[in-house]
């Protein structure tokens, strides 16, 4: 599934919000660490299975590296962390406790279809940036 051990992004695959956040990381990730998958698609939904998370609640970003997940907050400080540079200064915020991050968090996947709106079809990455996406 990831013989790079690369850690993979797991997303709402119909979230326009969700879909700019995945265009963001790629234009950051300058050493192309992440792979991608929506939640939705098998390699989402087998990823989801192995880690006993729910596979019909998509509110939450998820990501894996190795036989470790994150999820909701977790997940974005992760994210910022491995992007390096100035993002992982974002990584400071762990110390604020976890429960109260998932409430910003999930207020903001509450309000995200109503905000930024449903994609009816899936962003067609460019030929480089589609190596990076798993099935």
């Amino acid at each position: 599934m990831n013989a790079d051990n690369q850690p993979i992004l797991l997303f709402d695959g119909v979230c326009h919000f969700c879909d700019q956040a995945v265009q963001f990381i790629i234009r950051y990730d300058k050493k192309a660490k992440f792979q991608f998958a929506a939640l939705q698609s098998n390699t989402g939904q087998e990823l989801l299975k192995k880690f006993q998370l729910p596979t019909t609640d998509f509110n939450s970003l998820v990501v894996i590296k190795g036989n470790n997940y994150y999820t909701k907050s977790s997940a974005v400080l992760e994210i910022c962390k491995i992007l390096g540079g100035t993002w992982q200064l974002l990584y400071l915020f762990k110390i604020v406790p976890r429960p109260i991050r998932d409430l910003l968090y999930d207020f903001i996947a509450r309000n995200r279809y109503k905000w930024f709106g449903k994609k009816d079809q899936c962003t067609i990455p460019t030929p480089e940036d589609r190596k990076r996406f798993l099935p």
